[in-house]
C-alpha cells in the first residue's frame, strides 16, 4: 500500500478543485485561517502541536500515477485535463503558523494558508487532522505535567491508541508538553524521544517463582532493573522479593532502579512499599505507578500522600479519553477580487460560529512591568499601531464594555512564516528546541491561567479595526 499522503483529504475538496478547474477560477488567491472555538478538558489554555507533520505533508504532495488512476475510477468522471493538472500539482503558496509548543487560545488564528484556491482547498483536511489531534494530545499531556511538575512522566499509550500513527505522533505531542519518555520504540527512533520500559506480568508468570523471574531479569539487564511487583501479592510477595534482588544487586556493586505498581490502591500500596524499601536500606529505589492514570487520578493520589516518583500514563492520555476531539476549523477569511484581497465572512445562526473576516496577525501582549502576558491581540495585518508600540485598547469582543488601555508592553508576533512561495522559509526546530520553547511559554503566564481547576480566563482581543470590519460585513449581509 502506498505511503503517499496526497489523497489524505475529503472527496469534496477534490470536487471543489475540479469545479474551480472547470470554471477557470483555480488560480484565484485566497486566505484561510485555522482556529478552535473552545478549550478542551475545561483547561485554561491549549498547547499547539502538529506543525512538523503539516510541513512534511505539504512538502511531499505529489499526484503519482497511482493517485491519478484512482481518481480516474471515480463516479464523477473527472476530465483528463483536470487529472493532468493534478499531475503537475505542487504547493506554491505561503503558510504561516504559531510555533509548536506555543500556548494558544480560542478564536485566534493558529495557522494561515495564502495560496491559489486550487492548493488551499486540497490541504485543509490533512492540516486539521494533524493539528486537531496533536494539539489535543499535547494539551492533555500538559495538564498531567501541571499536577506532577517534579515527577518523571512516561507515555505508555501505544496499545490503546487509535492505530499506529496516533501512537507515535501522540508520543511526540506528549514529549513536547513535558513528558520525559515513551514506551514506543518507533517514536523513539523517529523523533529521538527517550524510551523506557520494564517487563510484563507474563515475564513473572513464565517462571516457576516470582523470585526466580526477578533474579533472571536482573541478571539480563543489571543496569536497568525495574520490577513489576503486583503479579501475585504486592506487599507480601512482590515487594519482598524485589528487596531481596535489590540486596543481591548491591552485593554486585549495582543498584535497582525502581519497582512498579500496576493495580490496587496505589496510594496505600505506594506508602507501604516506600516504608518497606526504606526499612531495608533502599531509599534510592523509586516507585513507578501505572493503571489508567490521568491528571485527575494523579492529583487525587498526591492529595492522599501517595509515595510515587514516576507515572506511566497510557489509555487516558493517548485517547484523550474525556474529550476525544479538539474541533479546530479552517475558514476562508479573504479572497482575490480585481487584483486585491478582500475580506469575507461566514455568518451563522450560532453566534460563536460567525467568522472574523480579513487576513490577521496575532500578537502576545506582554506587560513590561510584570513580564507576564496580558492578552493575545488579533489585528488585521496592515494595522500599524501595535507594531509601533502605540497604546492599545484591549476589550472583550463578546462584552466590549469590558476594556482597558495598555501602553507599556512588548508585542510578540505569533504567526511565523513556514512556507513562502512553496519553499520552506527557515529550518524547522528540533524536538528538544520545541520542548524548551514550550517551557519558556509557560513562564509568560500567571499560575492562575495554568491551574487545573477553575483556571482564570485569558483574553483574546480583537483590534477595534478588525472588530468594526466584522460588524460592517455582518450588517452588509443582513441588509
Amino acid at each position: 500500500m502506498t505511503m503517499n499522503m496526497t489523497l489524505h483529504t475529503d472527496k469534496y475538496q477534490i470536487n471543489m478543485m475540479y469545479a474551480h478547474w472547470v470554471n477557470g477560477s483555480l488560480n484565484q488567491r485566497v486566505a484561510f485561517e485555522v482556529n478552535f472555538r473552545k478549550l478542551p478538558f475545561g483547561n485554561g489554555y491549549a498547547v499547539f502541536a502538529g506543525l512538523a507533520r503539516v510541513v512534511d505533508y505539504i512538502r511531499d504532495i505529489r499526484f503519482s500515477d497511482e493517485e491519478i488512476a484512482y481518481l480516474r475510477e471515480q463516479e464523477e468522471q473527472y476530465d483528463e485535463g483536470f487529472l493532468e493538472e493534478l499531475r503537475a500539482f505542487r504547493f506554491t503558496g505561503d503558510l504561516y503558523a504559531v510555533p509548536e509548543g506555543t500556548l494558544v487560545f480560542p478564536n485566534e488564528p493558529l495557522l494561515r494558508v495564502e495560496a491559489r484556491i486550487f492548493e488551499a482547498q486540497l490541504v485543509e483536511t490533512a492540516i486539521l487532522n494533524f493539528i486537531n489531534f496533536q494539539t489535543l494530545l499535547a494539551t492533555k499531556a500538559s495538564r498531567i505535567k501541571q499536577v506532577a511538575p517534579d515527577d518523571i512522566l512516561l507515555e505508555f499509550g501505544t496499545r490503546r491508541a487509535q492505530e499506529a500513527d496516533a501512537a507515535v505522533w501522540g508520543a511526540r505531542s506528549a514529549y513536547i508538553a513535558g513528558f520525559d519518555a515513551t514506551s514506543n520504540m518507533r517514536a523513539g527512533m523517529m523523533f529521538g524521544i527517550p524510551t523506557k520500559g520494564t517487563h510484563a506480568h507474563a515475564w513473572v508468570q513464565s517462571h516457576e517463582t516470582e523470585l526466580e523471574s526477578f533474579r533472571l531479569y536482573a541478571k539480563a539487564l543489571p543496569n536497568q532493573v525495574t520490577l513489576l511487583v503486583d503479579t501475585y501479592d504486592t506487599l507480601k510477595s512482590g515487594v519482598v522479593n524485589a528487596i531481596r534482588v535489590a540486596k543481591e544487586l548491591e552485593a554486585q556493586g549495582k543498584r535497582m532502579d525502581a519497582i512498579r505498581l500496576d493495580s490496587g490502591d496505589l496510594a496505600y500500596l505506594s506508602k507501604q512499599a516506600r516504608a518497606m524499601l526504606d526499612k531495608a536500606g533502599l531509599p534510592y529505589v523509586k516507585i513507578v505507578a501505572s493503571n489508567d492514570l490521568d491528571e485527575n487520578l494523579i492529583f487525587n493520589l498526591k492529595a492522599q500522600g501517595a509515595r510515587i516518583d514516576s507515572w506511566g500514563v497510557g489509555t487516558k492520555l493517548i485517547t484523550a479519553a474525556d474529550q476525544p476531539a479538539l474541533g479546530g476549523v479552517y475558514k476562508l477569511v479573504a479572497r482575490e477580487k480585481d487584483g486585491a484581497m478582500i475580506p469575507v465572512i461566514k455568518i451563522s445562526g450560532n453566534p460563536e460560529k460567525v467568522s472574523t473576516p480579513g487576513i490577521k496577525a496575532v500578537y502576545r501582549i506582554v506587560n513590561r512591568d510584570t513580564g507576564k502576558a496580558e492578552a493575545d491581540y488579533v489585528a488585521l495585518i496592515e494595522e500599524q499601531d501595535v507594531k509601533n508600540g502605540e497604546p492599545l485598547t484591549l476589550f472583550d469582543p463578546v462584552h466590549p464594555y469590558l476594556s482597558k488601555v495598555i501602553s507599556k508592553y512588548d508585542a510578540i508576533p505569533l504567526l511565523k512564516p513556514v512556507f513562502l512561495r512553496g519553499e520552506l522559509a527557515a529550518a524547522m526546530p528540533d524536538l528538544d528546541q520545541i520542548r524548551a520553547y514550550h517551557r519558556g511559554q509557560l513562564e509568560l503566564f500567571w499560575p492562575e491561567h495554568l491551574r487545573k481547576l477553575n483556571p482564570e480566563h485569558y483574553p483574546v482581543d480583537l483590534s477595534l479595526t478588525a472588530w468594526q470590519q466584522k460588524l460592517d460585513l455582518i450588517q452588509q449581509h443582513k441588509s
